[in-house]
C-alpha cells in the first residue's frame, strides 16, 4: 500500500509589515487590546503595486517548495488550491497557479474550507496517492484577506486577526511503511455556519442589492465573526479531532513531538496545549508576526518549524485545525 509524505515545503509572505500601532492610526484601537485578545503583534498585508495576489503568492510558495522537493514543475500530476479569497469569483486559484508555473495539463482542484482548507486540501491529496494514481502532488494554502477587511473601527472586531501569505507543500508517493501521513481526520457542522461567514457578495445577495437594502454602517460584504462563540467551540473540537487521529494510530499526547495548530487566535493554542499538557517545544506558533492567514497558516507555521530544525526525522507531527462552516479536522504524520 502506497503512503504519502512531504518532500518539500515553502512559504511566502508580503513585505509590507502592519503593526498593531499601524492599526491604531486608522481605527479605534491598541498595541494592548488587540494582543490581550488574539495574541498578534504585527500582520503581513499586500501593497497595492506590489505584485501579490492569491494566486501569486502560492506560485512563490509552490517553487520553493518544489525546489526542497528537487522536483521539476513536470513531475507534479495533481494541485490543490485552498483558500477563501481566490483573485477572482472564478475560476479558482489552481488553473491560474497551473498557467503561472507553466505547468502540463495536470489537473487542478480548489478547496473552500477556509481555515481548516489547508487540513482538507491534505486528506484529498492522500486519498489520490493512496490509491495509486498521482505519485505528486503539489498542496498550496493562500489567502489575501487585506483586500477584502473592513479597516475602520467598526470592522476591527475581525480586520485586526487577519493577514495575508502563502504556504505550499509537496505530497510524494512512498511504499514506507510506518511513515508520511498517517491519518487524516475530517469533520463539519453546518449549522453554526453563519457565526463565521461573508454573506455576500454572492448568487444569493449580489452587490447591487446589497447597495440597495443596507445603510452604510451595515454593509454584509464584509466578514462577520461572533468571535466568543467560534472560540468556545474552537477549543473543544480541536482537542477531539487530536485525540481522534491519537487514538486511530494507537499514540498518546506524550507522543507527540510537534503540533502545528491552525493558527486562529494564539489562547486557543494555548488553551488546547495545556489541555494536552505539551511544553513549549511541543507547539509551533508564528500568529504574532502573521495574524491568522487562514487556509496558509498550517503551511506556513509548519515550512517555518522545519526550516528552525524543529521537526526532525521520524518524529510524530499533529496538525489541526477549525473554522468557518464549522469545520475541522487533523492530520497524523511520521516525520
Amino acid at each position: 500500500m502506497y503512503t504519502s509524505k512531504i518532500s518539500g515545503l515553502g512559504y511566502y509572505v508580503p513585505e509590507n509589515v502592519v503593526t498593531n500601532d499601524d492599526l491604531s492610526k486608522i481605527m479605534d484601537t491598541n498595541d494592548e487590546w488587540i494582543q490581550e485578545r488574539t495574541g498578534i503583534k504585527e500582520r503581513r498585508h499586500i501593497k497595492k503595486g506590489d505584485g501579490n495576489s492569491t494566486s501569486t503568492m502560492g506560485v512563490k510558495a509552490a517553487e520553493i517548495a518544489l525546489e526542497r522537493a528537487k522536483l521539476s514543475n513536470d513531475d507534479i500530476d495533481l494541485i490543490i488550491f485552498a483558500t477563501l479569497s481566490p483573485d477572482m469569483y472564478f475560476p479558482g486559484g489552481g488553473v491560474r497557479v497551473q498557467d503561472m508555473m507553466n505547468m502540463k495539463t495536470i489537473p487542478a482542484l480548489d478547496i473552500r474550507n477556509q481555515c481548516s482548507g489547508f487540513v482538507y486540501a491534505l486528506s484529498v491529496g492522500d486519498q489520490f496517492i493512496k490509491t495509486g494514481m498521482y505519485k505528486n502532488i503539489l498542496v498550496i494554502g493562500s489567502e489575501n484577506h487585506s483586500g477584502g477587511l473592513d479597516m475602520t473601527t467598526r470592522g476591527r472586531g475581525v480586520s485586526v486577526i487577519f493577514g495575508d501569505g502563502a504556504g505550499a507543500a509537496i505530497l510524494t508517493r512512498s511504499e514506507e511503511e510506518g511513515r508520511g501521513i498517517l491519518s487524516t481526520h475530517l469533520h463539519s457542522e453546518g449549522a453554526h455556519a453563519k457565526e463565521l461567514s461573508l454573506e455576500g457578495p454572492s448568487t444569493d445577495h449580489w452587490v447591487p442589492e446589497i447597495i440597495a437594502e443596507n445603510p452604510q454602517e451595515d454593509i454584509p460584504y464584509y466578514p462577520y465573526m461572533n468571535g466568543q462563540f467560534v472560540f468556545k467551540n474552537a477549543v473543544v473540537r480541536f482537542s477531539e479531532v487530536i485525540n481522534e487521529g491519537l487514538q486511530a494510530n494507537n499514540l498518546s499526547p506524550a507522543d507527540i513531538n510537534m503540533l502545528i495548530p491552525h493558527q486562529a487566535n494564539l489562547r486557543i493554542s494555548q488553551f488546547v496545549q495545556k489541555q494536552f499538557r505539551l511544553s513549549d517545544d511541543q507547539v509551533y506558533n508564528n500568529i504574532q508576526k502573521y495574524g491568522n492567514t487562514t487556509a496558509a497558516s498550517i503551511p506556513i507555521a509548519l515550512t517555518e518549524a522545519w526550516e528552525e530544525g524543529k521537526i526532525k526525522e521520524g518524529d510524530v507531527v499533529v496538525l489541526a485545525a477549525f473554522g468557518s462552516g464549522f469545520t475541522w479536522g487533523s492530520a497524523i504524520i511520521k516525520w
